[in-house]
């Protein structure tokens, strides 16, 4: 059996570590290209580049090269959409326009459709004025560093040398099966005969994404289902809805008394679940589901699962209880992925339901994590408070200390005073992660344990020695 604990399972990737702003590339960040929309980077100056970048990049040989682009439903993702295709057409590449279709529908078809590039044009739960771009490779990973940097290097050169000649421009065709595809895909996921039929499911789309794939494919598998989040105008994207504010969908769910409750995000790599009382349930009780199905089924890979440094301590003694391991690694599902690509493990994820299930999926993937959450409900009969309460977490309090551009708060000997007696105050009956942000000058402090008044203290007393030396 493999088993990491508190310590992070590797170093996060070159270029993307947690522990400050990445000041050497100008345009990827840890999760693609991402910016408020008509505001650079994300403009269509910029999208262009990137297309006519990656096109050159990943055409190699003598073949029709091709990229599939999906989106979400922000309005701008027409603006950036047209630009990239213009990118990718003027360097030789056919591309495969999808439309709305979730992250993890991109990822998939990519292969399917044995594309060498896949692009999705998304800020995921981030709202409508925000825009990404996310690039994935012919297996459907995302990006390594290493291309990103290459990629960014051809943006900074002559655009000229890029240029197809005037009889391999490539040309651009809308995929009209690729919704269908990929509900055929999700519902594949599934155990032989499984049917969700009586099971009443309230789904909150976030306006997004998904809006169409995952009510369909619910429906398509017996469930009744009630849609929330499906009525996508261009700037509701995750408005008031979706799995960073489920508070309609936990009023839904009561009203029509339903079974369950599946809140997805704007571009569905995500989604949190809520039980027919209301009650939220993270991605660390829905991971503990399926680690454990999947573990009496046979299929559990590694000898356990995958979660970063976030999440809580109730989950790994679940596991150890189950004789599972969890090795944790730095927030991302980057690092996540690359952990279980590295180790063998078939099952990891992140606290905010951010779940990869690598049997299927080279990412994130919110419908297909609910469909085997109602595969364990259907075949056991038993309802989502009492298959998702699997274990009773921990206490965790987390706070951020901001600190001036240029500032290195962790290396002042009062600050490190601080959290070595917070280390040694815990102990075994708890946990200290304190990280910097990848993305802003701010410190997180995250403490959890047995004790609620002791880590309130311990979380106190390194806040206050981060301010004093931030000051």
């Amino acid at each position: 059996m493999r088993r990491q604990s508190d310590r992070t399972a590797r170093q996060a990737p070159r270029g993307n570590r947690p522990g400050g702003l990445n000041m050497a590339r100008k345009f990827f960040g840890t999760d693609g290209i991402r910016g408020s929309a008509n505001t650079y980077p994300m403009t269509s100056e910029v999208a262009l580049k990137v297309g006519m970048a990656a096109g050159k990049l990943f055409s190699n040989g003598s073949y029709r090269h091709r990229v599939v682009i999906g989106k979400d439903t922000r309005l701008s993702g027409y603006m950036i959409e047209s630009a990239l295709v213009s990118g990718f057409t003027a360097v030789g590449m056919d591309v495969f326009q999808l439309g709305p279709m979730p992250t993890p529908a991109v990822a998939m078809l990519t292969r399917s459709l044995r594309a060498d590039l896949g692009v999705m044009i998304s800020a995921s739960h981030n709202p409508y004025i925000d825009n990404g771009i996310k690039l994935f490779g012919p297996d459907g990973y995302k990006l390594s560093d290493e291309k990103e940097e290459e990629i960014e290097g051809l943006m900074g050169g002559d655009s000229s040398e890029l240029l197809a000649p005037s009889e391999t421009i490539g040309r651009a065709t809308r995929i009209d099966s690729a919704r269908e595809r990929y509900i055929e895909f999700a519902k594949r996921t599934l155990p032989k005969n499984i049917r969700f039929d009586g099971i009443r499911a309230v789904i909150d789309c976030a306006n997004g994404a998904a809006y169409k794939v995952a009510p369909e494919a619910l429906w398509e598998l017996g469930a009744e289902v009630i849609k929330i989040g499906v009525d996508p105008n261009g700037l509701n994207i995750n408005k008031d809805c979706g799995s960073t504010a489920p508070e309609d969908l936990i009023r839904k769910v009561s009203e029509v008394r339903a079974d369950i409750g599946i809140a997805l995000d704007g571009d569905a790599d995500r989604v949190v679940i809520v039980d027919e009382r209301g009650r939220i349930i993270d991605g660390d009780q829905l991971m503990a589901v399926i680690a454990e199905s999947w573990l009496k089924r046979g299929r559990l890979a590694g000898g356990g699962i995958v979660a970063t440094v976030m999440s809580n301590l109730g989950l790994e003694r679940y596991l150890e209880g189950l004789e599972l391991g969890l090795a944790r690694t730095p927030v991302g599902d980057r690092y996540v992925v690359e952990h279980m690509r590295q180790h063998g493990y078939n099952v990891g994820g992140e606290q905010s339901g951010h779940i990869v299930l690598s049997d299927y999926s080279t990412t994130g993937d919110g419908l297909v994590t609910a469909l085997q959450i109602l595969a364990v409900v259907a075949q056991s009969g038993k309802p989502v408070s009492e298959i998702c309460n699997r274990f009773e977490p921990l206490p965790q309090i987390l706070k951020n200390v901001r600190y001036k551009n240029g500032g290195q708060p962790l290396d002042n000997v009062a600050v490190r005073r601080a959290i070595d007696s917070g280390k040694s105050k815990l102990g075994k009956s708890g946990r200290l992660v304190i990280r910097p942000s990848g993305t802003e000058p701010v410190i997180r402090v995250m403490a959890e344990g047995d004790d609620e008044k002791l880590i309130k203290t311990v979380v106190s007393d390194i806040v206050h020695a981060l301010t004093d030396a931030a000051a």
